[in-house]
């Protein structure tokens, strides 16, 4: 069976906080209220945004703000509805996408 549903994912440095919390850890406790399905917090190696500035991890594992990708799968509407509470989290500090998948189970 395949279902129709749209992937939510933001891209957000390690080191972005939202006042004491790591920004990716308030974004997924956001998603877990408003019920998501689920979400993953995948923890990149390399990369870089639109300040065209490089961000890996360095000698010996020591991190210099690595990428961070939030994937999560919902339905349209649950996805659409928490993308404003995303979208002020961010506060300017990261990049959101909304994606058509299909759900094979």
């Amino acid at each position: 069976m395949i279902e129709m549903k749209k992937m939510l994912l933001v891209f957000v440095d390690e080191t972005a906080k939202h006042g004491e919390t790591s920004l990716y850890e308030a974004i997924v406790r956001r998603l877990l209220f408003r019920g998501l399905a689920g979400a993953t917090v995948n923890m990149g190696v390399m990369g870089f945004g639109v300040h065209h500035q490089l961000h890996r991890r360095r000698l010996l594992g020591v991190s210099d703000d690595r990428p961070v990708t939030i994937v999560a799968v919902d339905s349209e509407a649950k996805v659409r509805e928490v993308v404003p509470e995303v979208r002020d989290l961010l506060a300017g500090q990261g990049l959101i996408l909304m994606l058509n998948a299909e759900v094979v189970s």
